[in-house]
């Protein structure tokens, strides 16, 4: 018979999932999930209609127009997330060790989402406290750049983009993790989420400028060295 095992991370988030959707029945929503209706035993509709009028909700139940500065900002998380899960196929395929690492910080964006979705001028105290975003996905961020730096070389040049498919992804999240965390500046300026949101962003980029290097350095690939055109 087959087995499996479930990395802690990973179970986490599925635990996390399923403790989300039973919530969903009774308190309300988190933006990452839609409200969905059915009629008997009609399969639910994956459109419900509701932002036909270029209108969308926050958490807090809140209408706001989809150019606004919070879902540009869920946008470029939810991209970064996708992008990321992309890199972790690649990886995958190589057999690194790091992917759990990548695993846990999709879950983690899926709570800086709510945190953003959640901003506190027409939110309710229990909003505030569901969506609440701790520092301790950054230290982790950190013990795991640290950890990976004690094998790289040093970084002597500018790095281009390269090393293989699973580094070259993980540069094109670094990319769109810092196009996250410029929609999100200004939101932490005017107090609309978490601090901690922002700084885990700006780790965030470290860190798979980091793991890109990592993987090419384990997949035995040359980087690409900054050369001044002649």
């Amino acid at each position: 018979m087959a087995s499996f095992v479930i990395k802690p991370s990973v179970l986490h988030c599925l635990v996390r999932t399923g403790r989300q959707l039973r919530e969903r029945q009774t308190r309300g929503t988190p933006f990452f999930w839609r409200s969905y209706t059915s009629d008997g035993d009609r399969v639910p509709k994956i459109y419900t209609k509701t932002g036909d009028k270029g209108f969308s909700s926050t958490f807090t139940g809140e209408r706001r127009p989809k150019e606004d500065h919070i879902f540009e900002a869920l946008g470029n998380t939810d991209e970064l997330s996708s992008v990321i899960g992309l890199a972790r196929e690649f990886c995958l395929e190589k057999g690194h060790t790091f992917t759990h690492q990548l695993d846990k910080i999709q879950c983690v964006l899926q709570d800086v989402g709510s945190n953003i979705a959640t901003p506190p001028s027409s939110a309710r105290k229990s909003h505030i406290t569901r969506t609440k975003f701790t520092a301790m996905p950054i230290a982790d961020l950190e013990d795991w750049i640290d950890t990976m730096t004690e094998e790289l070389p040093p970084l002597t040049n500018f790095i281009l983009p390269s090393g293989g498919k699973s580094s070259t992804a993980l540069h094109v999240a670094r990319t769109v993790c810092r196009r996250a965390e410029r929609s999100v500046a200004p939101i932490v300026r005017s107090g609309e989420a978490d601090p901690d949101v922002a700084r885990f962003l700006n780790r965030l980029s470290d860190y798979l400028f980091t793991v890109a290097r990592y993987a090419a350095l384990k997949e035995n690939n040359k980087e690409k060295i900054y050369k001044r055109p002649e």
